[in-house]
């Protein structure tokens, strides 16, 4: 079946079939590829909600792929347009995630439709308990079974007012702050999972920027300095991609937004398109920029990387061929569908594809999960032992050497040696994306044909999932 509007695959279907060329490369157990590949269940519900003296009826899914390893991780979306496949098909893509990053999780994923901005705090967050309610007393919500986090349409908030609503439920839980990931830091969070997915996709940057013969393929040399981006998608994850690469020499040409696109080839300046952005909600009238009424005719232009951090089906085979960019890093889920990925690997484009690149998130909430279970925040028990540490390593250099050590040198190797929670949390995350990413590129290489990136992350997955399946004796 096919999306008639662009003659592509639908979501559910590209995922199933990028799936497929990967099996392809594999010899795996008759019936076990079919095993990891299918969905395991999916709830839909119908709640009702009163907003100001009317019955509202609400539809929402959760979709549970995997539970070969528990928790189930995935967020929840709160969109008008959301779907039971599309939800399936992000339930799949989370469980593929978990296992390339290492994150000892299931795949799942939760949809309501609904469009926030019509309507008030209030009743966003009586429709939000209430769906939490519903989720939460039939298992769908749980620190050991399934957990939650921020999606496209939901965040901080939303995720503070689920915990809530578990922790009424299931009072006696000692561990019911880790029922949902993504909560504010001052309910159980973690600092650093805001800007998990952004600062995730530029440690990929400079993990394949250390790799010259990666980077050769693409066309492009040297690292991230200078080169020309464009991101679509000015929300969490696309904002702080955005500041985090200009922060390391990046040139953002062109941010593209659900009103249009602003370009300036010489650079824009991210810290003042946001703060524009945010007042004005649109990117229409930002000064001294070229705009583009047609956002998505900007994903066309002249730019060494291309990053759709917006939703799914951005490229298709009706554009595909007009993409210039030599990389495409994919930092939303699904934006490239199977058509388009066949005509871009075909003219040579690389790209590093949603299933590894914005795996920041849900490392981050593995992260958010474990700190909760042990109910320690990281970095408690040894920050003051690693600064007491350089302390006297400061006193025996100036005993031996014979010299005054200057204040601002000692404080930087005393006070500050000591990692406080968003230095683990970060240092984690960095870690865990370089290992992927050479994991990744091992398997590339390993067999008589070269895979590109997305076959070769997807079979790092099913290995993964298929040892544990096999392990286990299913």
């Amino acid at each position: 079946m096919t999306n008639s509007k662009y003659g592509d695959y639908r979501f559910l279907e590209s995922v199933g079939l990028m799936f497929d060329r990967a099996i392809r490369e594999m010899n795996l157990p008759p019936g076990l590829s079919d095993q990891i590949k299918a969905c395991k269940s999916v709830y839909k519900i119908r709640f009702p909600v009163k907003i100001d003296g009317r019955i509202e009826v609400f539809t929402g899914w959760r979709a549970t792929h995997s539970e070969h390893r528990l928790p189930a991780k995935g967020g929840i979306r709160y969109a008008p347009n959301v779907n039971e496949q599309e939800v399936e098909a992000l339930a799949a893509l989370m469980t593929y995630k978990c296992a390339i990053v290492d994150v000892p999780f299931g795949g799942a994923k939760g949809g309501l439709i609904i469009d926030p901005k019509k309507y008030s705090i209030e009743h966003i967050e009586k429709i939000t308990r209430r769906f939490a309610l519903e989720l939460a007393k039939r298992g769908f919500i749980s620190p050991s079974r399934n957990v939650p986090a921020p999606d496209l349409g939901t965040g901080e908030r939303e995720m503070a007012w689920i915990a809530d609503v578990y922790r009424q439920l299931f009072s006696t839980d000692i561990n019911h702050l880790a029922a949902v990931t993504g909560k504010p830091v001052s309910q159980g969070g973690i600092n650093g999972r805001t800007e998990a997915v952004g600062r995730g996709i530029q440690y990929v940057l400079r993990e394949f920027f250390r790799h010259p013969e990666e980077v050769k393929k693409s066309g492009l040399s040297g690292n991230i300095e200078s080169k020309k981006i464009i991101v679509q998608g000015f929300g969490n994850v696309g904002y702080h991609t955005a500041k985090f690469l200009e922060e390391d020499g990046g040139k953002i040409i062109a941010i593209i937004e659900k009103d249009g696109a602003i370009y300036n080839e010489q650079g824009l300046s991210i810290e003042n398109v946001v703060e524009y952005f945010q007042t004005n909600q649109k990117l229409e009238g930002f000064p001294d920029v070229t705009f583009i009424k047609d956002g998505r005719n900007a994903l066309e232009l002249e730019c060494d990387i291309l990053i759709p951090a917006a939703t799914e089906f951005q490229i298709t085979s009706n554009n595909a061929d007009r993409i210039k960019a030599p990389l495409i890093v994919e930092a939303a889920n699904g934006p490239i569908t199977y058509n388009a990925d066949e005509i871009l690997n075909k003219k040579g484009t690389v790209i590093l594809p949603d299933i590894y690149v914005n795996a920041g998130g849900v490392t981050v909430s593995y992260f958010e999960w474990i700190k909760n279970l042990s109910h320690i925040r990281f970095g408690r028990l040894e920050r003051r032992f690693d600064e007491l540490k350089g302390e006297k390593i400061i006193n025996l250099l100036e005993s031996v050497l014979n010299i005054t050590i200057d204040d601002d040198m000692k404080n930087a190797f005393t006070y500050s040696s000591g990692a406080v929670e968003l230095d683990l949390v970060r240092s984690g995350l960095d870690d865990t994306m370089r290992q992927a990413f050479q994991e990744i590129i091992e398997i590339m290489y390993r067999g008589e044909n070269l895979l590109d990136y997305r076959t070769a992350a997807y079979v790092s997955a099913i290995e993964k999932i298929a040892r544990s399946y096999i392990e286990m004796g299913i």
